[in-house]
Protein backbone atom coordinates (compact mmCIF):
# COMPACT_ATOMS: atom_id res chain seq x y z
CA UNK A 1 0.00 0.00 0.00
CA UNK A 2 0.96 3.40 -0.89
CA UNK A 3 -0.77 5.50 1.00
CA UNK A 4 -0.21 9.05 -0.42
CA UNK A 5 -0.61 7.64 -3.73
CA UNK A 6 -3.13 9.63 -5.85
CA UNK A 7 -5.25 7.03 -7.39
CA UNK A 8 -8.43 8.52 -8.13
CA UNK A 9 -8.80 11.40 -9.54
CA UNK A 10 -11.19 13.09 -11.94
CA UNK A 11 -12.34 17.18 -13.48
CA UNK A 12 -15.40 18.96 -13.69
CA UNK A 13 -15.57 21.24 -16.61
CA UNK A 14 -16.99 24.36 -15.77
CA UNK A 15 -17.97 26.84 -19.30
CA UNK A 16 -15.41 27.84 -21.97
CA UNK A 17 -14.69 29.76 -25.07
CA UNK A 18 -15.94 28.86 -27.62
CA UNK A 19 -16.37 29.49 -31.71
CA UNK A 20 -19.63 29.93 -32.77
CA UNK A 21 -19.37 27.25 -35.58
CA UNK A 22 -18.99 24.97 -32.75
CA UNK A 23 -22.78 24.12 -31.12
CA UNK A 24 -22.06 22.39 -27.69
CA UNK A 25 -18.52 22.04 -27.68
CA UNK A 26 -17.48 18.30 -26.59
CA UNK A 27 -15.59 19.58 -23.23
CA UNK A 28 -15.15 17.09 -20.91
CA UNK A 29 -15.76 17.28 -16.75
CA UNK A 30 -13.55 18.31 -13.50
CA UNK A 31 -14.29 16.91 -10.57
CA UNK A 32 -11.46 18.18 -8.36
CA UNK A 33 -11.05 14.66 -6.20
CA UNK A 34 -8.34 12.55 -5.59
CA UNK A 35 -8.32 9.87 -2.94
CA UNK A 36 -5.33 7.11 -1.56
CA UNK A 37 -4.33 3.96 -2.65
CA UNK A 38 -5.98 2.95 0.88
CA UNK A 39 -9.44 4.48 -0.14
CA UNK A 40 -11.47 6.23 1.51
CA UNK A 41 -13.90 5.40 4.64
CA UNK A 42 -17.80 5.70 5.00
CA UNK A 43 -17.45 9.47 5.09
CA UNK A 44 -14.98 10.23 2.11
CA UNK A 45 -12.03 11.12 4.55
CA UNK A 46 -8.60 10.11 2.95
CA UNK A 47 -5.42 9.93 4.81
CA UNK A 48 -2.62 11.92 3.88
CA UNK A 49 -1.85 14.68 1.53
CA UNK A 50 -2.69 12.28 -1.30
CA UNK A 51 -6.37 14.68 -1.86
CA UNK A 52 -6.72 17.82 -3.72
CA UNK A 53 -6.78 21.03 -3.08
CA UNK A 54 -10.94 20.83 -3.61
CA UNK A 55 -11.00 19.23 -0.42
CA UNK A 56 -11.33 20.65 2.76
CA UNK A 57 -8.98 19.95 6.16
CA UNK A 58 -9.81 18.66 9.63
CA UNK A 59 -8.11 19.07 12.86
CA UNK A 60 -6.91 15.13 12.74
CA UNK A 61 -5.19 15.82 9.48
CA UNK A 62 -7.43 14.04 7.27
CA UNK A 63 -8.96 15.41 4.20
CA UNK A 64 -12.83 15.46 3.56
CA UNK A 65 -14.94 15.62 0.48
CA UNK A 66 -17.25 18.19 0.30
CA UNK A 67 -20.69 16.87 -0.07
CA UNK A 68 -21.72 18.81 -2.66
CA UNK A 69 -18.55 17.23 -4.41
CA UNK A 70 -19.86 13.88 -3.34
CA UNK A 71 -23.22 14.52 -4.62
CA UNK A 72 -22.08 15.51 -8.04
CA UNK A 73 -20.06 12.27 -8.43
CA UNK A 74 -23.23 10.29 -7.42
CA UNK A 75 -25.45 12.36 -10.25
CA UNK A 76 -22.78 11.12 -12.86
CA UNK A 77 -23.32 7.60 -10.84
CA UNK A 78 -19.88 7.37 -9.85
CA UNK A 79 -19.37 6.11 -6.30
CA UNK A 80 -15.81 6.66 -5.36
CA UNK A 81 -15.32 3.08 -3.91
CA UNK A 82 -17.36 1.20 -5.94
CA UNK A 83 -15.76 2.58 -9.47
CA UNK A 84 -12.50 2.25 -8.44
CA UNK A 85 -13.63 -1.60 -7.75
CA UNK A 86 -15.34 -2.44 -10.86
CA UNK A 87 -18.27 -0.33 -11.02
CA UNK A 88 -17.24 1.24 -14.31
CA UNK A 89 -17.63 -1.54 -16.30
CA UNK A 90 -21.37 -0.93 -15.66
CA UNK A 91 -22.91 0.29 -19.21
CA UNK A 92 -26.50 0.37 -18.48
CA UNK A 93 -28.12 3.89 -20.69
CA UNK A 94 -28.15 5.59 -17.14
CA UNK A 95 -24.81 4.74 -16.17
CA UNK A 96 -23.35 5.47 -20.09
CA UNK A 97 -22.51 9.33 -20.06
CA UNK A 98 -23.51 11.17 -23.60
CA UNK A 99 -23.60 14.88 -23.45
CA UNK A 100 -20.47 16.76 -24.01
CA UNK A 101 -20.31 18.22 -20.49
CA UNK A 102 -20.97 15.04 -18.78
CA UNK A 103 -17.20 13.46 -19.60
CA UNK A 104 -15.67 11.86 -16.16
CA UNK A 105 -12.62 9.83 -16.46
CA UNK A 106 -11.11 8.87 -13.03
CA UNK A 107 -7.97 7.53 -12.51
CA UNK A 108 -7.79 4.27 -11.40
CA UNK A 109 -3.94 3.42 -11.01
CA UNK A 110 -2.52 0.15 -12.92
CA UNK A 111 -5.36 -0.45 -14.25
CA UNK A 112 -3.30 -0.20 -17.56
CA UNK A 113 -1.25 -3.25 -17.21
CA UNK A 114 0.79 -4.98 -19.98
CA UNK A 115 -1.57 -7.52 -20.35
CA UNK A 116 -4.63 -5.52 -20.43
CA UNK A 117 -2.58 -3.18 -23.09
CA UNK A 118 -1.17 -5.81 -25.11
CA UNK A 119 -5.19 -7.40 -25.63
CA UNK A 120 -7.00 -4.34 -26.17
CA UNK A 121 -8.58 -4.62 -29.71
CA UNK A 122 -9.03 -2.03 -32.31
CA UNK A 123 -12.56 0.31 -32.39
CA UNK A 124 -15.31 -1.47 -35.46
CA UNK A 125 -14.71 1.82 -37.82
CA UNK A 126 -15.14 0.47 -41.19
CA UNK A 127 -16.97 1.28 -44.64
CA UNK A 128 -18.32 -1.23 -46.81
CA UNK A 129 -17.64 -0.73 -50.88
CA UNK A 130 -21.43 0.67 -51.26
CA UNK A 131 -20.79 3.31 -48.81
CA UNK A 132 -18.53 4.95 -51.38
CA UNK A 133 -20.37 6.69 -53.84
CA UNK A 134 -19.02 6.82 -57.75
CA UNK A 135 -19.19 10.74 -58.26
CA UNK A 136 -15.85 11.41 -59.48
CA UNK A 137 -16.43 15.21 -58.99
CA UNK A 138 -16.30 14.68 -55.16
CA UNK A 139 -14.91 11.55 -54.72
CA UNK A 140 -11.25 10.53 -56.61
CA UNK A 141 -10.90 7.03 -58.04
CA UNK A 142 -9.54 4.55 -55.14
CA UNK A 143 -6.23 4.97 -54.50
CA UNK A 144 -3.88 1.63 -54.92
CA UNK A 145 -2.81 0.05 -51.70
CA UNK A 146 0.30 1.53 -50.07
CA UNK A 147 2.23 -1.07 -48.28
CA UNK A 148 2.61 -0.06 -44.68
CA UNK A 149 6.27 0.61 -43.45
CA UNK A 150 7.71 -0.70 -40.04
CA UNK A 151 8.98 2.51 -37.76
CA UNK A 152 12.60 2.79 -36.71
CA UNK A 153 12.88 1.82 -33.46
CA UNK A 154 13.28 3.73 -30.78
CA UNK A 155 10.12 5.20 -31.69
CA UNK A 156 11.00 8.15 -29.80
CA UNK A 157 13.51 8.77 -31.58
CA UNK A 158 11.56 8.78 -35.10
CA UNK A 159 8.26 9.84 -34.35
CA UNK A 160 8.10 10.75 -30.96
CA UNK A 161 4.70 12.59 -30.70
CA UNK A 162 3.07 8.89 -31.27
CA UNK A 163 1.70 6.63 -28.78
CA UNK A 164 -1.47 4.77 -28.23
CA UNK A 165 -5.15 5.31 -26.64
CA UNK A 166 -6.59 2.91 -24.67
CA UNK A 167 -10.07 2.70 -23.12
CA UNK A 168 -13.01 0.73 -22.57
CA UNK A 169 -16.27 0.14 -23.76
CA UNK A 170 -19.32 -2.43 -23.60
CA UNK A 171 -17.14 -4.90 -25.65
CA UNK A 172 -14.07 -4.82 -23.46
CA UNK A 173 -11.06 -2.85 -24.02
CA UNK A 174 -9.91 -1.18 -27.04
CA UNK A 175 -6.80 0.76 -28.36
CA UNK A 176 -6.50 3.82 -31.03
CA UNK A 177 -3.05 5.83 -32.35
CA UNK A 178 -2.77 9.26 -31.41
CA UNK A 179 -0.16 12.35 -31.34
CA UNK A 180 1.03 14.71 -29.41
CA UNK A 181 -0.28 17.98 -30.36
CA UNK A 182 0.81 21.25 -30.06
CA UNK A 183 -1.13 23.45 -26.60
CA UNK A 184 -1.23 27.25 -27.68
CA UNK A 185 -2.09 27.88 -24.54
CA UNK A 186 0.97 26.66 -22.97
CA UNK A 187 3.54 27.15 -25.43
CA UNK A 188 6.13 24.12 -25.16
CA UNK A 189 4.72 22.85 -21.67
CA UNK A 190 1.60 20.86 -23.92
CA UNK A 191 -0.65 17.63 -22.41
CA UNK A 192 -2.70 18.15 -25.42
CA UNK A 193 -3.01 14.75 -27.58
CA UNK A 194 -5.37 14.38 -31.07
CA UNK A 195 -6.91 11.28 -31.93
CA UNK A 196 -10.72 10.02 -33.42
CA UNK A 197 -13.83 11.01 -31.83
CA UNK A 198 -14.72 7.37 -32.16
CA UNK A 199 -11.85 6.60 -29.95
CA UNK A 200 -13.50 8.48 -26.74
CA UNK A 201 -16.88 8.38 -27.56
CA UNK A 202 -19.74 6.26 -28.86
CA UNK A 203 -21.39 8.35 -31.64
CA UNK A 204 -25.16 8.43 -31.49
CA UNK A 205 -25.80 5.36 -30.21
CA UNK A 206 -23.16 5.60 -26.95
CA UNK A 207 -21.68 7.57 -24.65
CA UNK A 208 -18.18 8.77 -23.50
CA UNK A 209 -15.81 5.67 -23.58
CA UNK A 210 -13.99 4.81 -19.85
CA UNK A 211 -10.36 4.69 -18.68
CA UNK A 212 -8.99 6.53 -21.67
CA UNK A 213 -5.43 6.86 -21.24
CA UNK A 214 -2.38 7.70 -23.53
CA UNK A 215 1.03 5.79 -23.75
CA UNK A 216 3.24 7.53 -25.69
CA UNK A 217 6.20 5.46 -27.62
CA UNK A 218 4.19 2.54 -26.90
CA UNK A 219 6.27 -0.99 -26.99
CA UNK A 220 9.70 1.60 -27.75
CA UNK A 221 12.39 -0.81 -28.72
CA UNK A 222 9.84 -2.39 -31.40
CA UNK A 223 9.76 -5.79 -29.93
CA UNK A 224 7.58 -8.65 -31.49
CA UNK A 225 6.01 -9.08 -28.23
CA UNK A 226 5.55 -7.24 -24.88
CA UNK A 227 4.76 -10.28 -23.08
CA UNK A 228 6.36 -10.73 -19.71
CA UNK A 229 7.80 -7.32 -20.22
CA UNK A 230 7.01 -4.52 -17.50
CA UNK A 231 4.88 -1.35 -17.53
CA UNK A 232 8.29 0.16 -17.80
CA UNK A 233 9.43 -1.44 -20.66
CA UNK A 234 6.32 -1.33 -22.49
CA UNK A 235 5.32 2.45 -21.26
CA UNK A 236 8.94 3.61 -20.91
CA UNK A 237 7.49 7.70 -21.09
CA UNK A 238 4.45 6.63 -18.66
CA UNK A 239 0.30 6.30 -18.62
CA UNK A 240 -1.27 9.62 -19.08
CA UNK A 241 -4.89 9.70 -18.02
CA UNK A 242 -7.56 11.68 -19.78
CA UNK A 243 -8.62 14.32 -17.55
CA UNK A 244 -10.56 16.73 -20.07
CA UNK A 245 -11.93 15.56 -23.70
CA UNK A 246 -13.64 17.49 -26.38
CA UNK A 247 -14.94 15.91 -29.74
CA UNK A 248 -16.98 17.56 -32.18
CA UNK A 249 -21.27 17.85 -31.69
CA UNK A 250 -21.25 16.52 -35.08
CA UNK A 251 -19.57 12.78 -33.87
CA UNK A 252 -21.84 12.77 -30.70
CA UNK A 253 -25.04 13.07 -32.69
CA UNK A 254 -24.57 11.02 -35.82
CA UNK A 255 -21.17 9.12 -35.57
CA UNK A 256 -21.65 5.36 -36.03
CA UNK A 257 -18.92 2.30 -36.22
CA UNK A 258 -19.62 1.30 -39.53
CA UNK A 259 -21.15 3.35 -42.92
CA UNK A 260 -19.01 6.34 -42.01
CA UNK A 261 -21.25 7.90 -40.49
CA UNK A 262 -20.32 11.11 -38.86
CA UNK A 263 -16.57 10.63 -40.57
CA UNK A 264 -16.15 14.26 -41.38
CA UNK A 265 -16.27 15.16 -38.04
CA UNK A 266 -14.59 11.96 -36.53
CA UNK A 267 -11.70 14.14 -34.30
CA UNK A 268 -11.02 14.68 -30.42
CA UNK A 269 -8.96 16.47 -28.59
CA UNK A 270 -7.85 14.87 -25.04
CA UNK A 271 -5.77 16.72 -22.32
CA UNK A 272 -3.81 14.25 -20.52
CA UNK A 273 -2.12 14.64 -16.68
CA UNK A 274 0.09 11.60 -15.90
CA UNK A 275 -1.21 8.81 -13.74
CA UNK A 276 1.26 8.61 -10.98
CA UNK A 277 2.38 12.47 -10.39
CA UNK A 278 5.17 12.40 -12.77
CA UNK A 279 8.39 15.06 -12.26
CA UNK A 280 6.58 17.74 -13.10
CA UNK A 281 7.05 17.90 -17.11
CA UNK A 282 4.42 18.28 -18.96
CA UNK A 283 3.78 15.52 -22.29
CA UNK A 284 5.47 17.63 -24.68
CA UNK A 285 8.44 18.14 -22.33
CA UNK A 286 8.45 14.65 -21.37
CA UNK A 287 8.50 12.98 -24.77
CA UNK A 288 10.84 16.65 -26.72
CA UNK A 289 8.05 17.05 -28.76
CA UNK A 290 4.89 18.09 -30.19
CA UNK A 291 2.93 18.58 -33.84
CA UNK A 292 1.13 22.17 -34.13
CA UNK A 293 -2.08 21.30 -36.19
CA UNK A 294 -2.90 23.40 -39.74
CA UNK A 295 -6.45 23.90 -39.39
CA UNK A 296 -6.11 25.69 -43.30
CA UNK A 297 -4.20 22.40 -44.79
CA UNK A 298 -3.81 23.15 -48.19
CA UNK A 299 -6.42 21.57 -50.76
CA UNK A 300 -5.69 17.80 -52.51
CA UNK A 301 -4.03 18.98 -55.34
CA UNK A 302 -1.37 21.15 -53.44
CA UNK A 303 -0.29 18.35 -51.24
CA UNK A 304 2.59 16.22 -52.95
CA UNK A 305 2.51 13.86 -49.50
CA UNK A 306 0.78 13.18 -46.72
CA UNK A 307 2.10 10.40 -43.94
CA UNK A 308 0.05 8.51 -41.52
CA UNK A 309 1.04 7.20 -38.32
CA UNK A 310 -0.14 4.48 -35.75
CA UNK A 311 -0.37 1.04 -34.15
CA UNK A 312 -2.41 -0.99 -36.31
CA UNK A 313 -3.84 -4.05 -34.50
CA UNK A 314 -5.95 -6.32 -36.96
CA UNK A 315 -4.62 -9.26 -38.56
CA UNK A 316 -2.44 -9.41 -40.42
CA UNK A 317 -1.01 -6.45 -37.91
CA UNK A 318 -1.18 -7.08 -33.76
CA UNK A 319 -1.04 -3.77 -32.49
CA UNK A 320 2.38 -4.36 -31.13
CA UNK A 321 4.24 -2.49 -33.49
CA UNK A 322 4.28 1.61 -34.93
CA UNK A 323 4.23 1.98 -39.12
CA UNK A 324 3.44 4.00 -41.12
CA UNK A 325 2.46 4.85 -44.73
CA UNK A 326 3.02 7.74 -47.69
CA UNK A 327 0.70 8.70 -49.91
CA UNK A 328 -0.13 11.68 -52.31
CA UNK A 329 -3.90 12.17 -51.12
CA UNK A 330 -7.42 11.74 -53.06
CA UNK A 331 -10.83 12.81 -51.98
CA UNK A 332 -13.40 11.15 -50.49
CA UNK A 333 -17.12 12.57 -50.00
CA UNK A 334 -19.41 9.92 -48.36
CA UNK A 335 -22.21 12.42 -48.51
CA UNK A 336 -23.03 15.40 -50.70
CA UNK A 337 -24.26 17.54 -47.41
CA UNK A 338 -20.81 17.06 -45.90
CA UNK A 339 -17.24 18.10 -46.10
CA UNK A 340 -15.11 16.26 -48.10
CA UNK A 341 -12.05 14.25 -46.54
CA UNK A 342 -8.34 13.38 -47.46
CA UNK A 343 -8.04 9.86 -48.42
CA UNK A 344 -4.77 7.72 -48.78
CA UNK A 345 -3.43 4.51 -49.90
CA UNK A 346 -2.40 2.34 -47.05
CA UNK A 347 -2.88 -1.42 -45.76
CA UNK A 348 -2.86 -0.57 -42.01
CA UNK A 349 -5.71 -1.86 -40.61
CA UNK A 350 -8.09 -1.14 -36.95
CA UNK A 351 -5.84 0.02 -34.32
CA UNK A 352 -4.42 2.90 -36.42
CA UNK A 353 -7.22 5.09 -35.74
CA UNK A 354 -6.69 8.27 -34.54
CA UNK A 355 -3.13 8.50 -35.40
CA UNK A 356 -2.11 11.45 -37.49
CA UNK A 357 -1.60 12.26 -40.84
CA UNK A 358 1.09 15.19 -41.01
CA UNK A 359 1.89 16.93 -43.95
CA UNK A 360 3.97 20.35 -44.77
CA UNK A 361 1.54 23.05 -43.97
CA UNK A 362 1.80 26.90 -45.85
CA UNK A 363 5.08 27.72 -43.65
CA UNK A 364 6.37 24.36 -45.42
CA UNK A 365 6.90 22.64 -41.70
CA UNK A 366 5.48 19.34 -40.92
CA UNK A 367 1.89 19.79 -39.23
CA UNK A 368 -0.96 17.36 -38.57
CA UNK A 369 -3.89 17.39 -41.05
CA UNK A 370 -5.94 14.92 -39.82
CA UNK A 371 -5.96 11.62 -38.31
CA UNK A 372 -7.27 8.18 -39.41
CA UNK A 373 -10.92 7.70 -39.20
CA UNK A 374 -12.24 5.05 -41.95
CA UNK A 375 -11.43 2.25 -44.18
CA UNK A 376 -12.53 -0.66 -46.06
CA UNK A 377 -12.74 -3.94 -44.04
CA UNK A 378 -10.45 -5.16 -46.74
CA UNK A 379 -7.92 -2.53 -45.98
CA UNK A 380 -5.96 -0.72 -48.70
CA UNK A 381 -6.62 2.93 -48.08
CA UNK A 382 -7.50 5.15 -44.85
CA UNK A 383 -9.64 8.42 -45.14
CA UNK A 384 -9.45 11.26 -42.57
CA UNK A 385 -11.19 14.40 -41.89
CA UNK A 386 -10.04 17.84 -43.39
CA UNK A 387 -9.93 19.70 -39.89
CA UNK A 388 -11.57 23.12 -40.60
CA UNK A 389 -13.51 25.43 -37.87
CA UNK A 390 -15.42 22.59 -36.13
CA UNK A 391 -12.13 21.22 -35.58
CA UNK A 392 -9.85 24.21 -34.04
CA UNK A 393 -13.21 25.23 -31.79
CA UNK A 394 -12.58 22.03 -29.88
CA UNK A 395 -8.85 22.19 -29.99
CA UNK A 396 -8.76 25.85 -28.81
CA UNK A 397 -11.95 25.37 -26.24
CA UNK A 398 -9.81 22.44 -24.43
CA UNK A 399 -6.94 24.37 -24.45
CA UNK A 400 -8.14 27.27 -23.39
CA UNK A 401 -9.59 25.36 -20.47
CA UNK A 402 -6.27 24.80 -19.07
CA UNK A 403 -4.57 28.30 -20.04
CA UNK A 404 -1.26 28.80 -18.26
CA UNK A 405 -1.78 25.33 -15.68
Amino acid sequence: MRPNRPIFAARRAGNAARRPALAAAALAAALALTATACGSDGDGAVDGPGASAAAGGTADGKITIPDDLKDRLREHGIDLDKWRDGKWKDWDRETWLREAKDFVNPIIEDLWNPDRMREAEEPDKRVAEEDVPGDEGVTDPAPRPVEAAAVAAPYHGSAPEAGKVFFDGPKGSMVCSATVVKDPANPGESNLVWTAGHCVHAGGEGGWYRNIAFVPSYNDSAKTSTEGDSREEVAPYGVWWGDWAGTSEEWISQGAATGGRGAPYDFAVIHVTPEKGGDGKSLEETVGSALPVDFDAPAVADIASMRATGFPASPPFDGERMFQCEDRPGRLTLRAEEPTMYRIGCTMTGGSSGGGWVAAGRDGRPALVSNTSIGPATAGWLAGPRLGEEAEGVYEAVSARFAGR
